[in-house]
């Protein structure tokens, strides 16, 4: 494989791109009208333009993606994450093409993108199962006796996609009618697929995922957890590996069980199989994603493998070199999305110009971005700029780390998330691991962050200060220097 095409944008595309770099393979971006001058599209060694700025006229044209890449002999397709990287049609058609999809079998991502579908494949496994009908539901009479069944409150849930759509939480009979109806329809707009099942809903529960890796000769492996359940409207904000409340037996055993997710489709590549855990610990699968998860960088900050290289490696047929007993957490990870989302108004998009644009450095600090001072943020697409990871020996000292970078990071123009994950690492539910998926709508409200934007601001200047004094003492200038330069003039 000698060159890849990167069937994304922005920070993913980049992120793929240095790995294909330091493994000697030459890139090739995409880009639309929005990301003619992008960083990705610099930084790679070709580029082409796709289309206009909306992404159903670029991004997600895969028929115009692989007829880019045959025009430039492209050996393999990345896709990243979102856009095209679930799309069963498309990694068929990559690879009835002659390209390798580097990803999972069409077959995989079409049995693990429906929800319904990968419960079924799972079921033989003996893997635990939220409570609830698995099978799709439009019979309101039948949607109510399963609730009554399973107890209130219940989750109507969409088979196909995710984050968070189609999603509708009933807290007593009388909702049923009227939530399963904008379930389905949302689901229906969203995905072009209505079908719609009930689970039971924990009030207090966590999103604990765990990271695999296969190969195409029948090696799976299991790179631990990460825990995600910092979120809103159902999407991911802070991750974090390992978890605060996962024992090594607890580990081992979801390992194991993902393990068997991922040969119930004959899965190959790197993926994920997200588990709900209640307040006594019992997990339940929930789903497989069939592709990098945005949060991959704290897996592979705590263990030591680049996994976007571990994808590129199995795409060409190689065997895993990483046996399960060879793995080891090393430390602790933390990641933040920094979305330019304005957490003082309910997290609406802030998009708009980076007025100002300085990502902080140092010893355990990691950004993934894909924006540079002055550009702007496009309304077309995701609004996220950046992913911020820090490393620590413990996590105290990651989320030490992730504070100090959260308050070096400078932006200008937009709003973002920074603020709000400042918060969160303060936050004494957080610092004691003793949190769920209610921590927004439990302990955060705008007015919060008003001490919290005090703190960062403090901690802004000392380390601006010391960024002076270092070079001060760097370039060894007398502290007199600068007034007898003055009084000659």
């Amino acid at each position: 494989m000698k060159k890849i095409l990167v069937a994304n944008r922005g920070e993913i595309a980049l992120r793929v791109m240095r790995t294909a770099r330091k493994m000697g393979i030459q890139t090739v971006a995409l880009y639309s009208d929005a990301d003619r001058n992008a960083p990705h599209v610099r930084f790679a060694d070709e580029s082409i333009h796709i289309g206009p700025a909306p992404s159903a006229q670029s991004y997600l044209r895969g028929d115009k993606i692989i007829e880019a890449a045959k025009s430039l002999g492209v050996d393999g397709i990345h896709p990243g994450y979102g856009f095209l990287s679930e799309n069963a049609g498309f990694a068929e058609a990559v690879e009835a093409a002659g390209i390798t999809f580097i990803g999972p079998s069409a077959y995989s991502i079409e049995v693990m993108g429906s929800k319904l579908a990968a419960k079924e494949a799972v079921k033989k496994f003996g893997i635990p199962m939220v409570p609830g009908l698995d099978e799709a539901i439009n019979d309101v009479a039948k949607a109510k006796a399963i609730a009554r069944q399973v107890g209130y409150p219940v989750l109507i849930k969409a088979s196909a996609g995710g984050g968070g759509k189609g999603m509708r939480i009933v807290e007593n009979e009388a909702e049923i009618e009227e939530q399963m109806t904008r379930a389905i329809s949302e689901a229906t707009s969203a995905f072009g697929d209505g079908a719609v099942f009930i689970e039971k809903y924990f009030t207090s529960s966590r999103h604990i995922e765990i990271q695999v890796l296969a190969d195409k000769h029948g090696n799976t492996v299991y790179l631990f957890e990460r825990e995600c359940s910092i979120q809103r409207r159902h999407q991911k904000v802070v991750e974090e590996a390992p978890s605060s409340v996962v024992s090594p037996e607890m580990r081992r055993a979801m390992g194991e069980d993902a393990v068997k997710v991922a040969r119930a489709c004959d899965y190959i590549g790197a993926g994920t199989v997200e588990f709900l855990v209640d307040e006594q610990l019992n997990y339940y699968f929930l789903e497989m994603n069939t592709r990098l998860q945005v949060e991959h960088p704290v897996t592979e900050m705590i263990s030591g493998v680049d996994l976007v290289e571990q994808q590129i490696r199995v795409a060409r047929g190689e065997r895993l070199s990483i046996r399960q007993e060879d793995l080891k957490i090393n430390g602790h990870a933390i990641e933040l999305r920094v979305y330019a989302e304005d957490p003082m108004d309910n997290f609406l998009p802030s998009i708009g110009k980076l007025d100002r644009y300085r990502r902080p450095t140092g010893e355990g600090v990691r950004v993934d971005d894909g924006y540079e001072e002055g550009m702007d943020i496009p309304i077309y697409y995701d609004p996220m700029i950046a992913k911020l990871a820090t490393w620590g020996p413990t996590r105290d000292a990651a989320i030490r780390r992730m504070k100090d970078a959260i308050a070096e990071y400078e932006i200008k123009g937009p709003s973002t998330t920074l603020p709000f994950g400042y918060f969160v690492c303060g936050h004494e539910a957080f610092l004691s691991g003793n949190f769920d998926t209610s921590f927004v709508k439990r302990y955060f409200t705008p007015d919060l962050l008003k001490s919290a934007d005090e703190e960062t601001a403090q901690i802004a200047a000392v380390i601006a200060l010391k960024a002076y004094e270092q070079e001060s003492k760097r370039l060894k200038l007398p502290s007199s220097m600068y007034s007898r330069w003055r009084n000659k003039r």
